[in-house]
């Protein structure tokens, strides 16, 4: 069972953001998507880049493209579940057994 999943409001507890290079410490946002088998998630709103995307024709005859902000992975060990019923940054632990299995706040030990 996974500590981070999709749709989890998680913070940014370590690392730099890749725009600009300011610290990303600190930036909450929701998880897209978690590519267990890298170690990685996908969390809106943090480590932006820029991409430069060139110019094709859409289906509607108009054009796409130009310079777009595009969310990057993150490393799971860089980011911290958010409690909903605490509001803070917690470890996750897990009660029960077999697919009675639930996550935990550490904190409040209240489910997630």
């Amino acid at each position: 069972m996974e500590r981070v999943r999709r749709e989890d409001t998680v913070q940014v507890i370590n690392g730099k953001d890749a725009s600009g290079g300011h610290h990303g410490k600190g930036k909450r946002g929701r998880v897209i998507r978690v590519y267990p088998d890298r170690g990685m998630a996908l969390v809106e709103g943090v480590n932006m880049v820029v991409r430069h995307e060139p110019v094709q024709r859409g289906s509607d005859g108009g054009r796409t493209g130009g310079i777009q902000s595009v969310e990057m992975p993150v490393r799971l060990s860089n980011v911290m579940p958010v409690c909903p019923s605490c509001d803070r940054p917690a470890r996750v632990g897990f009660h029960g057994e077999g697919a009675a299995k639930r996550r935990v706040c550490k904190k409040c030990d209240d489910d997630f």
